[in-house]
């Protein structure tokens, strides 16, 4: 790992990096497909979390302009499909079929609220539809915490191993002096520098689409109960 004796003594990173060993190169290669990974994943979820935002916006927007579960059922459903029309859409569905007619101006229709039984077993579906919404949310967030995690591993082995390459280059040329040892453990620190930059943003993104999930989750939960309520009622 040691550079080549007699050979040019690097004066920049750029330089270190082109005559870097082969260990450090595949190890900085590595590094540099999870950074861009990491990334991609970074990108897709904000795109994702921004147009979940827009749709929530447009949804409790146009929702509010109605006064009747009618109406807001057939101005809804004609929105682009979104988690909270599909959760909307699954709770007038279920309640429809309790009560047959209810989407309907049916005067025949029956008007009595839900049985307690009733209320659970539509809490259960919309449960059921939070937690799918949730998971769409959540997909591919794991992996930035792997990333976080295996970035700073990887950076820290690739480190182990050009140390021990200078070492062993240091034993044969039989020289210990600051000029010999530098540049072998420079390179060695390059790996470790690598994971690092690799694995911040990664974890930094994760913790912060964990939140945002969270938030989206609760918003969720938060529309189903209101929507339970308004058709308890």
């Amino acid at each position: 790992m040691l550079l080549q004796v007699g050979g040019a003594i690097p004066r920049s990173s750029l330089e270190l990096l082109q005559q870097s060993s082969g260990v450090t190169q595949v190890v900085l290669a590595i590094t540099a497909l999870f950074s861009i990974v990491s990334w991609f994943i970074i990108g897709l979820k904000w795109w994702q979390f921004r147009r979940i935002r827009r749709q929530a916006d447009r949804f409790f927007t146009e929702l509010e302009r109605t006064t009747r579960l009618q109406e807001a059922y057939t101005i809804l459903m004609k929105q682009p499909p979104s988690p909270y029309n599909r959760l909307f859409r699954e709770g007038i569905n279920f309640f429809n079929e309790l009560r047959p007619g209810v989407l309907r101006d049916d005067a025949a229709a029956p008007r009595a609220s839900l049985t307690m039984t009733q209320l659970e077993a539509l809490k259960m579906v919309l449960g059921k539809e939070i937690s799918a919404e949730r998971e769409l949310a959540t997909h591919l967030v794991p992996w930035l915490a792997t990333i976080g995690a295996v970035g700073p591993l990887l950076g820290l082995l690739g480190t182990v191993l050009g140390i021990m390459d200078a070492f062993i280059g240091i034993a044969a040329k039989g020289s210990g002096n600051i000029a010999a040892v530098a540049p072998g453990v420079a390179e060695a620190l390059i790996t470790t520098v690598a994971g690092l930059a690799t694995a911040i943003p990664a974890m930094m993104a994760y913790n912060y689409y964990v939140h945002r999930v969270r938030v989206f989750a609760g918003e969720l939960e938060a529309f189903g109960n209101e929507l339970i309520g308004t058709m308890a009622r």
